[in-house]
């Protein structure tokens, strides 16, 4: 099926009298070619469902729709979710439209069914996202793979490897049961209005969950020791339950920092708890 024609991006934001609202995280990009490329970085085939959070004027739900994916884009911007339906109303079938905050939302619920996760997560909600789906209780999770936007700094902070300065509770969420990567990276001019910082995509894909570890138990263990990251473990774990005890038994030093300890002692410590 051939795609529809659609009115540049620049020419809908000027129709529905949109503009980014700082207070909502929001910048909108509206390159369709750099669009269109981050939508391949997911493998998305005619009728991949597709959770996406954020969408604003739809600029990535067009690059999305496009592929062939069917698409359910939870948009918390009232003023946008007409511009949204119009663009819908050029791809039957394949765009759904919700109104609400994706924080409030089960999008396993949602969804039904296996999907993949794509957004250009506005910056003030995008950390709180990522855990979340991170930290799943069952797993594999429903989700397929995330493809998200981030500040430049959040994404190398997922991907960091142990005793870097971005080494951190995110890096091992994001590590200890998926393989995270920086797919691109992306220009602060790419972006209206542009901002103050660069951005990247990180895709994350999950992987097998390490036998023996309970996601609740690792958070509280790294939230514990990077919440004081510059003290020696038996300072910052001192308040978590057997804990010292612990590293005892599994022979990580004590006096030993957060940043230092790599994802397999992260791992053990968490089996011994």
């Amino acid at each position: 099926m051939v795609a529809p024609t659609l009115p540049p991006l620049r020419q809908t934001i000027a129709e529905f009298g949109l503009s980014a609202q700082k207070s909502l995280g929001q910048n909108f990009l509206l390159d369709e070619q750099l669009l269109a490329r981050i939508a391949a970085i997911a493998p998305l085939g005619g009728g991949t469902p597709v959770f996406e959070v954020g969408p604003g004027p739809g600029g990535l739900t067009r690059a999305l729709l496009r592929s062939g994916a069917k698409v359910t884009a939870v948009e918390r911007d009232a003023r946008c979710l007409p511009a949204l339906e119009q663009l819908g109303a050029h791809f039957p079938g394949q765009l759904r439209v919700i109104g609400d905050d994706a924080l409030s939302i089960d999008a396993d619920a949602l969804m039904g069914e296996p999907y993949h996760i794509l957004a250009n997560l506005p910056y003030n909600v995008g950390t709180a996202l990522l855990t979340r789906w991170l930290e799943a209780p069952s797993w594999p999770p429903m989700w397929q793979s995330l493809t998200l936007m981030f500040q430049r700094e959040v994404a190398e902070r997922i991907v960091a490897a142990p005793g870097s300065s971005a080494y951190g509770r995110l890096a091992i969420l994001a590590q200890w049961r998926a393989e995270p990567r920086i797919a691109m990276r992306v220009h602060a001019s790419a972006f209206t209005p542009p901002p103050k910082v660069m951005s990247a995509i990180v895709h994350i894909v999950p992987k097998a969950q390490p036998a023996g570890v309970d996601p609740a138990t690792l958070s509280k263990l790294t939230a514990a020791a990077f919440g004081q990251r510059r003290k020696m473990l038996r300072q910052s774990l001192k308040n978590v339950a057997g804990a010292l005890d612990a590293l005892d038994k599994i022979g990580v030093d004590a006096t030993r920092r957060a940043e230092t300890l790599h994802l397999d002692e992260w791992l053990a410590l968490a089996r011994q708890l």
